[in-house]
């Protein structure tokens, strides 16, 4: 049984050391699992991934949803598990900081926190004041969590890069282990954003064009995630088959359910 000190401790090492690497995003225990088995080293939850497994578009779960969700994932796994924890589930510091405190009661050895409502993006203080909530949460637990800061101007029409360094800057001031700017689409403005921060930074691989791990890291990103990517991809099978049986009667998509069922062996 890996403890969740030791978790944190490989967490916060994988940061350090060089070169970029690769942190998906499961979406329930089975894809936590798959995941592990096929070795990589960390997980991030995906708050998308997740609502599509209730059925629900990104930013309609409660924060007793989340937590049971990340229980869920965080048992499935001896990786260490980031959580995406979308605005804190709620808008003061105070409501943010407790979130921190509750997911990682779940096993949880980080999570990030965004400066978007759900409708818009919160004033420059009210977002470096959550961080600093965040934050002192996280410094208070008794083994080490990783605080991940997101700047989301980029991904929510804020067509800003200068507002989006500063913000990033400001939550690396403000005691942010690691910065986020999901929005990033060039190479160029990756390189901007990493030569800007002394912090790690993450990237969201499927939003800048055309890029490799190896691209991302020559940028000066430490941590690779896909979002709720992966999780979207899997609804595509579900659907090929679906629209075979209903419109056609045929069963052909049962051919694949031996390659498929190698998946299998990474369950216990």
């Amino acid at each position: 049984m890996v403890t969740q000190q030791q978790k944190g401790e490989r967490f916060r090492a994988l940061h350090e050391r060089t070169g970029a690497f690769l942190i998906p995003n499961p979406w329930d225990g089975g894809s936590a699992r798959v995941l592990e088995g096929v070795g990589f080293e960390a997980l991030a939850t995906t708050s998308s991934g997740f609502a599509q497994t209730l059925g629900r578009l990104d930013g309609h779960v409660t924060l007793d949803e989340k937590l049971a969700h990340c229980r869920i994932v965080c048992s499935a796994t001896d990786l260490p598990v980031s959580v995406d924890l979308e605005n804190g589930f709620g808008h003061s510091p105070e409501e943010v900081n407790a979130a921190i405190t509750a997911v990682a009661a779940t096993g949880a050895v980080g999570a990030s926190i965004e400066d978007f409502d759900g409708k818009g993006i919160y004033d420059f203080e009210l977002a470096v004041e959550r961080v600093r909530g965040a934050v002192e949460a996280a410094r208070a637990l008794p083994s080490p969590f990783m605080l991940t800061a997101r700047a989301e101007n980029l991904l929510h029409g804020v067509d800003d890069l200068d507002d989006t360094v500063r913000r990033l800057q400001a939550f690396e001031a403000a005691g942010a282990d690691v910065l986020f700017a999901p929005g990033l689409r060039e190479l160029e403005q990756v390189r901007e954003v990493c030569s800007s921060v002394t912090r790690p930074v993450n990237a969201l691989a499927p939003m800048v064009s055309g890029a490799t791990l190896q691209d991302l890291a020559e940028a000066g990103v430490r941590r690779v995630s896909i979002g709720g990517t992966l999780a979207l991809l899997s609804l595509l099978p579900v659907l090929s088959a679906a629209r075979e049986m209903r419109e056609h009667g045929t069963f052909d998509w049962l051919r694949e359910l031996k390659a498929a069922a190698e998946a299998r062996r990474f369950l216990r």
